[in-house]
């Protein structure tokens, strides 16, 4: 028998054993902020259910920015609230937009952050859909040299890596073409190659403007009980060029983060998105959970499941709590 000679126990008995023989690290080096860009000058609203979180004005993104710099979180990603909205999404592709100029002033304040852009239609056509609508339906291929154009406007405003979020098929090969056509070859793609359709959302498309007006988004959005098709699917846009992938939503999907992990010798993100931001906050102000334990719970389980990179709102407290 083995015991008493094997005690698990005996590594546990204080900080210094556990901290020692830790397997998995978590550090804000691999954290990135979600931000949300809208327009104005000295604007800075909070979106009412995700406390702490906030639509700004080009202005205060560069003073958050600043914040998050100083934390040692080594990127952000933006999504944009524009002016105007259309059919079409017109305005994502502006030098003038939100998303442009906010790339263009962190660059200006010569801020040591990559910057990442959130690459779809959603917060920018009027109907509130991922991509151009024909005959009743999301378009796929129309809407993929809209896509394409906008992930080359946020590039030449000095974007370091383009994350098209909308699955429509081709869209990652649509877009490094048309980047490297204009000697973009640089600019990196991090795919939402496995995004579902999630009730996780809610919180998001009251900070992003972007709920459809009509229907769902499941014709385009994977369906929550399948494994096997993420894998296709990133499969697919490392093919077209994808140099990351991200699954998405995270916590109810560690499985599928651990399956791609295993099956790709390529970074692996993961994005803990609004309504797991919004049910901890929830939680936390009613008194029915510590905020700091559940929240690096979650964060350290993401990275044990294999995500090389987490995007999360709890970024910036993250980054205070894992501090020496």
């Amino acid at each position: 028998m083995s015991f008493p000679t094997h005690r698990p126990r005996r590594l546990r008995r204080s900080e210094a054993l556990r901290d020692l023989v830790r397997e998995t690290r978590l550090t804000a080096a691999g954290l990135i902020y979600p931000m949300f860009v809208c327009p104005g000058t000295n604007v800075r609203q909070e979106v009412s259910s995700m406390p702490g979180i906030h639509q700004q004005s080009v202005d205060q993104i560069v003073e958050e920015a600043r914040e998050v710099e100083s934390l040692g979180i080594p990127g952000i990603i933006l999504f944009g609230l524009p002016e105007s909205k259309d059919p079409r999404g017109a305005s994502s592709i502006s030098a003038q937009g939100v998303v442009q100029r906010a790339i263009e002033a962190i660059r200006k304040a010569k801020l040591k952050l990559l910057v990442i852009t959130d690459v779809c239609l959603c917060e920018y056509t009027d109907h509130g859909h991922c991509g151009v609508i024909e005959n009743g339906e999301v378009a796929n291929d129309a809407t993929l040299s809209v896509l394409a154009q906008q992930a080359l406007s946020h590039a030449r405003a000095g974007a370091d890596i383009v994350a098209p979020s909308d699955m429509m098929d081709g869209r990652v090969g649509a877009i490094r073409e048309v980047l490297d056509e204009h000697k973009f070859e640089n600019i990196a793609i991090l795919s939402y190659a496995a995004k579902y359709s999630s009730g996780f959302y809610g919180p998001f498309r009251e900070a992003a403007q972007s709920t459809p007006q009509f229907g769902d988004r499941r014709s385009y959005q994977m369906d929550p009980a399948n494994a096997r098709e993420a894998l296709k699917e990133v499969e697919l846009d490392l093919e077209e060029g994808a140099d990351m992938v991200l699954v998405k939503p995270a916590m109810p999907y560690l499985d599928i983060i651990r399956r791609v992990r295993d099956a790709f010798e390529v970074p692996v993100g993961a994005y803990n998105v609004s309504g797991e931001y919004a049910m901890v906050k929830a939680a936390a102000q009613n008194g029915w959970l510590d905020e700091k334990r559940v929240v690096l719970e979650i964060l350290t389980g993401i990275q044990r499941a294999g995500a090389d990179i987490i995007l999360t709102y709890h970024a910036k407290d993250a980054a205070r709590w894992l501090k020496p």
